[in-house]
């Protein structure tokens, strides 16, 4: 909008070479607003579907020797816990099974 503002301003009012300097002006920041807006848009990818919750931490609700619940993000979950993790303990969430978490005692907590 801005560099249709210049190239209006230049042949109505603006005289000789100040004109032209006006309409490149108008470009470039139309060019950098234009970038500007092109970077924020895709500064955050949407994330969605089961395949996000791989890498998560999740609490322990109910035994999983070898299955149980786990509690993710305030959602109950069926877990499956090859190395056994009691209640209140810290898992790591390594793969999607339809709608079970393949989940390993998380060593980092």
């Amino acid at each position: 909008m801005l560099f249709v503002l210049a190239v209006v301003a230049a042949i109505l009012w603006v005289p000789g070479p100040w004109g032209i300097a006006l309409i490149v002006v108008g470009g470039a920041i139309e060019i950098g607003e234009a970038f500007v807006w092109w970077h924020w848009s895709r500064r955050r990818r949407a994330t969605v579907g089961v395949e996000t919750l791989v890498g998560r931490r999740a609490v322990v609700v109910g035994a999983c020797r070898p299955d149980g619940q786990v509690r993710l993000d305030g959602e109950l979950w069926r877990a499956r816990c090859a190395d056994g993790a009691g209640p209140d303990e810290h898992v790591v969430v390594e793969a999607v099974d339809g709608l079970t978490l393949v989940v390993a005692p998380d060593r980092g907590a």
